[in-house]
């Protein structure tokens, strides 16, 4: 695990302490979501929507200097704040280290247990999907390198 995604579990746990109760946690975690980045309408595609989610959740990455950055957009309150809890952690992050990353963190956060099942699978199927971006990421960046050696 690298050093930045610890710290940035660390961050997200000390974070989501502070609230007591499972309602300010969620009300938390909706507001994480309220403040996702503006998501391009022409990036809303069944490319990037992701399925397995109860709502419409569409979840864009891009690789810049080697690092993989999301970004997503979803009307579903709870399903946006579950992506913007998911970015905070592993946004910046290198491919390997996305890949490598399991959700045992939101064990302490407590979270995962006080969702539905639905929600829970889209919070699983968001996770899914950041991997895949990463590995697709990972494959553009080997892509690159071998072509730069050619």
């Amino acid at each position: 695990m690298s050093e930045t995604l610890q710290k940035n579990i660390l961050l997200t746990k000390n974070f989501f302490s502070q609230f007591q109760s499972m309602e300010a946690r969620f009300c938390a975690l909706i507001d994480m979501g309220k403040k996702l980045s503006p998501f391009a309408e022409a990036q809303k595609t069944q490319k990037n929507l992701v399925s397995g989610c109860q709502s419409h959740l569409y979840l864009s990455a891009e690789l810049i200097d080697g690092k993989v950055f999301f970004n997503a957009s979803c009307e579903a309150l709870i399903s946006a704040g579950l992506a913007a809890l998911l970015i905070s952690v592993y946004n910046g992050e290198s491919p390997d280290t996305i890949l490598q990353s399991s959700l045992d963190f939101l064990v302490d956060l407590n979270i995962q247990a006080s969702l539905s099942h639905n929600r829970s699978n889209g919070l699983t199927s968001i996770h899914l999907r950041m991997k895949q971006e990463a590995l697709q990421c990972l494959l553009q960046k080997n892509k690159r390198r071998k072509l730069k050696s050619s």
